[in-house]
């Protein structure tokens, strides 16, 4: 159900070395909480969901709505846990640029160290960025891909894309298991700057246009050839997905052999293919609209920090001494020998009650 959708503009610069610091051990004392109070897959549940997502980020000190809030929380709950990761069930892989490359070793030397099935989780890594930047066409390329997961091996991914024509960012939440339909509306949330047009294949009204999609190219590549080099003879309609000179035949013709010799059954599987991106969607989309009539989704799926300041100042700066109390006090509560865990959830909910009976705080009157 779309629940609405939040801005992400891009701001320059980074987190200063001493507040990431402080970022990660409150990150750390956070997950630490959550799995205690809510098991390891509570706290992917949290992280699934884009508004609490956002909370947490602005708690950590980040700025409240730009898009370095997503790659800032991550990298921050990364570090924080690398050295609790078994201990509290809970593991973390991926990041911004060349280190989301390295997220099936990643994946794969945790496992190695639960003995949990590794090629589950990588599938699941690499189907979740091929659907977002090729399945989903809305003009954001991913640059960032973080993948958490657990024993029981349910997982969640929090990746974005930037678009560099707006300078805006969209940020996908993913939350699964062993069972996920990573072709069938597969996102708990996707939140960005606006809602357009988009070729959108894991659309649920998309159902047919996969069928024949993969149907296409399972077989010979003679149909989509005679489409596409007598492109000329045809009226294109003014839509981005299917401009003429985003398809070049030649590489066209060497994906399609490689598809048809592995003859993928489903839509998943031709997703899974590699070389198979958005440029070959693109065509076999366009392809079995002409000859079979059958269009593609173009909806959009994009539905939708005063705690201790944020590092440019707004609402105002980092109070680094309240920082380091709330730090602090988080993890004495969870460490604390004299309460037991029937007293620490207790003492949690309590505070989690008189939170959502403070009133939020009116930005407009903040100088």
């Amino acid at each position: 159900m779309r629940t609405g959708y939040s801005q992400l503009p891009l701001h320059g610069g980074k987190a200063p070395q001493w507040l990431f610091q402080k970022m990660t051990r409150l990150a750390r004392e956070i997950i630490c909480h959550l799995v205690a109070e809510y098991g390891a897959e509570g706290a992917l549940k949290r992280l699934a969901d884009p508004f609490w997502f956002q909370a947490f980020g602005c708690i950590l000190g980040f700025d409240w709505h730009s898009s370095g809030i997503t790659t800032t929380t991550c990298g921050a709950v990364k570090e924080g846990i690398k050295d609790l990761s078994r201990e509290l069930g809970f593991f973390a892989a991926g990041g911004k640029g060349a280190i989301s490359r390295k997220t099936p070793q990643e994946i794969v030397s945790h496992c190695e160290k639960t003995g949990y099935d590794a090629e589950k989780l990588v599938k699941a890594s690499r189907l979740s960025a091929k659907v977002d930047s090729s399945a989903i066409q809305d003009s954001y390329q991913i640059y960032h891909h973080a993948f958490f997961f657990t024993h029981s091996g349910r997982w969640c991914v929090v990746q974005q894309g930037m678009n560099e024509a707006s300078g805006m960012a969209r940020r996908y939440h993913w939350l699964g298991d062993e069972n996920t339909d990573f072709v069938t509306e597969p996102h708990t949330a996707i939140c960005c700057d606006h809602r357009g047009r988009a070729l959108n294949f894991v659309a649920r009204e998309s159902k047919i246009s996969r069928s024949r999609v993969t149907e296409i190219a399972s077989q010979p590549n003679l149909e989509v050839e005679k489409v596409m080099f007598h492109r000329p003879e045809l009226i294109m309609p003014r839509r981005h997905w299917v401009r003429s000179e985003d398809i070049n035949p030649k590489y066209l013709h060497k994906i399609l052999l490689k598809t048809y010799e592995q003859a993928p059954t489903d839509f998943e599987k031709l997703l899974a293919i590699q070389g198979v991106g958005a440029k070959t969607l693109r065509a076999l989309a366009l392809t079995a609209e002409l000859i079979y009539g059958t269009k593609t989704s173009v909806r959009d799926p994009a539905r939708f920090s005063f705690a201790h300041g944020g590092k440019d100042g707004t609402p105002y700066p980092v109070d680094r001494e309240n920082y380091d109390t709330t730090i602090e006090v988080l993890h004495s509560a969870l460490n604390k020998a004299k309460l037991d865990q029937s007293e620490k959830r207790d003492a949690l909910k309590r505070l989690t009650k008189f939170a959502e009976k403070t009133p939020p705080i009116d930005n407009k009157n903040l100088k």
